[in-house]
């Protein structure tokens, strides 16, 4: 007799809407729609969160805490509405922008402690670190839907109708917003670029 805690076999979920459907699943009780939810989409947030944010230990909790609230609307979710991954690209990027904010707040540039290592390879991670950094705090400085539109196309490389979808906004706005973002970070970087690796043109 197959046990009342089988995970639901591959086939009896559709696969048009995969997500949704596993969703679904894990609000009627089982367990193992989550775990197949969080390997397909865990690693997609929390790349989506380090590269807005430049911390892992943030990154982490931000991941976290988008997971969790996606377990706590499980039970209200309507299938073929919105994909799970959107909603999770939109609060994930919501959660990092409301994290860049308190960090500007809180932390000016100069205060951020840089360690020293004169091994080459280590300087190549460092100047890395540092211009992904750069970025962050630049992103911090802008409006929020600007900042919000520049991560999702130029870090997470999606398209602009998948931006729309996200933001639930038009395509056009979402044009509108990466390109003043653009220029916004633009002039916000513009005296860095040697600081920063970057030949001056």
């Amino acid at each position: 007799m197959p046990s009342a805690f089988q995970p639901v076999p591959a086939l009896a979920i559709p696969q048009g809407d995969r997500e949704g459907a596993l969703l679904v699943a894990y609000a009627n009780g089982d367990p193992e729609a989550a775990r197949e939810i969080m390997a397909a989409l865990a690693p997609r947030v929390l790349a989506q969160a380090l590269r807005m944010l430049a911390d892992r230990a943030e990154a982490e909790d931000v991941t976290q805490d988008a997971f969790l609230r996606l377990w706590r609307i499980a039970p209200e979710w309507r299938q073929g509405e919105a994909k799970v991954s959107t909603w999770l690209h939109r609060v994930t990027a919501n959660l990092c922008t409301d994290r860049l904010r308190r960090r500007r707040r809180s932390v000016g540039l100069d205060e951020v402690a840089e360690p020293e290592d004169p091994a080459p390879s280590v300087a190549a991670r460092m100047q890395g670190e540092a211009r992904l950094r750069a970025l962050s705090d630049a992103l911090a400085q802008l409006p929020e839907r600007q900042a919000q539109a520049v991560s999702l196309r130029h870090l997470e490389g999606l398209s602009n109708p998948e931006i729309a979808a996200v933001m639930e906004i038009g395509v056009e706005a979402v044009e509108s917003l990466t390109a003043r973002g653009k220029r916004a970070l633009a002039a916000l970087l513009r005296g860095r670029k040697a600081e920063l690796g970057y030949d001056e043109d």
